[in-house]
């Protein structure tokens, strides 16, 4: 078992009082079998009501409304949080899934439905063809092909720490042979649907306490990675940055259909143009 302090803060400055619309977070750590969540709370500076609901994936939603203009805004989220994950998972999936290609039924066809849809238009099934190139054989073992795609990103592309808005393409990603961690869980997801795979993108937190992984400077960081779902097993976690499986290192907050729908704090403000000086984020895991 592993406890861990996680500290998320947010700060915005302006140049003058602005007033800030509607504020969406999204901070609370997603709790499971191997995750247990001791304790959260979110403070504002200005102080504000939080409005709690949840969206159609059961992500923990809180809206902020202000009603004082101000020329700072601090959000800082505190999380105790008891991980006790393996870091070698053994995976039990059904004997009909274990090789592929394999059939979901047809609940699980139908309750996936988007998640197995293709995003990103291919036209001339260059990602396609790249991901049927790690099919060495037909059958084939489904939990080495996933591994195999998401150890074959990282071998092909090269990790770029990127603190800009925005996600490239799968295509994008194999063309600039570099990105980001959000980057890499896009192209994985994008790629396991190309198979027929349900898969989705999780946006949460790395835990880098012996400075061992990519995808943070200190102890940890936010984090994107992919998760797959395989019958018998559920759904299982795939990081490419790091070429793991399983959620050994991982605080999922967010599972989504596509990387936009996984902002941790979103808003609006008004005051003119030019009033934001700068925007900070600061993650502290102990």
């Amino acid at each position: 078992m592993l406890s861990v302090d996680l500290v998320h803060s947010t700060i915005y400055r302006y140049h003058w009082p602005v007033l800030l619309g509607p504020h969406r977070l999204m901070l609370r750590p997603r709790e499971a079998r191997d995750t247990r969540l001791v304790s959260f709370e979110v403070t504002m500076n200005p102080e504000t009501e939080l409005v709690w609901t949840h969206d159609v994936a059961g992500n923990a939603i809180a809206t902020a409304n202000f009603k004082e203009k101000t020329d700072y805004l601090k959000i800082e989220s505190r999380s105790k949080i008891e991980m006790a994950a393996s870091q070698w998972p053994v995976f039990t999936i059904s004997a009909a899934a274990c090789t592929f290609p394999f059939s979901y039924s047809d609940d699980e066809w139908i309750d996936l439905g988007a998640l197995t849809a293709q995003h990103y238009p291919d036209p001339t099934g260059r990602l396609s063809d790249w991901v049927n190139g790690f099919i060495f054989s037909s059958p084939t073992d489904t939990l080495s092909l996933l591994k195999d795609i998401s150890f074959g990103i990282s071998q092909r592309t090269t990790y770029r720490r990127r603190e800009s808005e925005g996600t490239q393409t799968p295509l994008e990603t194999l063309d600039n042979q570099e990105g980001s961690c959000r980057d890499f869980a896009v192209l994985f997801v994008a790629a396991a649907r190309c198979l027929g795979f349900g898969a989705r993108i999780v946006s949460g937190y790395l835990v880098n306490t012996d400075s061992s992984l990519r995808g943070s400077d200190g102890s940890g960081s936010t984090h994107a990675w992919a998760e797959v779902f395989l019958p018998g097993a559920g759904w299982v976690a795939f990081d490419p940055t790091n070429r793991s499986v399983g959620s050994g290192n991982l605080i999922s907050v967010a599972v989504v259909r596509e990387m936009t729908q996984a902002v941790p704090v979103a808003g609006e403000f008004t005051g003119g143009r030019g009033a934001l000086v700068d925007m900070s984020v600061a993650v502290s895991i102990t």
